[in-house]
């Protein structure tokens, strides 16, 4: 079970947290890798550990904001790997902090770029190429818990989670038939350097609300990577898979 040799994976943002922790797993597990991320040194450093591993794996520089660097790297992806299996779109950011109506449309448009759109421009070429290879395939997103908790002062991130959440829903109803699965993985608060920018009050904070008492740690985000991308996880599709240490369901 859970073997993924011959299977290839594209992870975007996976030069550093979430995605370079499921890149971890899926290398461990026999997959090939191919890692975006806008900085080409942190991506070096991500192919180095992954090699270090016993990986094979790849790093391309993509803002995936922008369509022409999409495009760019997905043929680079193709040239070096021939396919892609899998598909996690996983960049995304915590968009701006304030009342919501108090910002303004530009900076609304800008976190929808960030965390909605640049999920909707990733799976544009990669549901083309699934749909052309006839072998069907996977499409996983990064949503968050935050897409059912009220955020005040981060509804930017809060409404764009609930959005990919959202499309992942009408995308497997959309490719059900083709075979291409398509799945949200909903992170509960998980020890990274995005997470902890609020320091200590943040981490004890969340730990409180936590039912196992205890923040996510990173090795907790690899075996989701390698059910979503096995042909373990076939019979699932349109869902949410929740990894927040019982947070949604602890009482306040």
């Amino acid at each position: 079970m859970f073997d993924l040799g011959g299977h290839v994976a594209l992870i975007t943002g996976g030069n550093s947290g979430l995605g370079l922790a499921y890149a971890r797993g899926l290398v461990k597990s026999g997959a090939k890798v191919a890692i975006w991320g806008r900085k080409a040194d942190k991506n070096e450093a991500a192919v180095a550990e992954l090699r270090e591993l016993g990986g094979d794996a790849e790093g391309y520089v993509c803002d995936v904001t922008d369509e022409a660097q999409i495009a760019e790297a997905f043929a680079q992806t193709l040239e070096r790997f021939e396919k892609v299996d899998s598909c996690f779109a996983n960049a995304g950011g915590g968009g701006f902090r304030g009342m919501s109506h108090k910002t303004t449309r530009e900076t609304w448009l800008k976190t929808i770029d960030l965390n909605l759109m640049s999920v909707v421009q990733t799976f544009a070429p990669v549901t083309d190429h699934m749909l052309k290879r006839q072998q069907g395939g996977r499409l996983i997103v990064t949503a968050s818990i935050a897409a059912h908790m009220g955020m005040g002062g981060a509804a930017g991130y809060s409404a764009t989670k609930a959005a990919v959440s959202g499309l992942v829903k009408a995308l497997a109803v959309e490719l059900g038939q083709a075979g291409i699965r398509a799945n949200a993985i909903l992170p509960g608060f998980v020890e990274t350097d995005m997470s902890m920018e609020g320091g200590d009050v943040v981490k004890k904070a969340a730990e409180r609300r936590t039912a196992i008492g205890r923040l996510g740690q990173l090795d907790d985000m690899e075996g989701i990577a390698v059910f979503l991308a096995s042909k373990e996880s076939d019979f699932m599709t349109g869902q949410e898979l929740v990894l927040d240490g019982g947070h949604l369901v602890y009482p306040i």
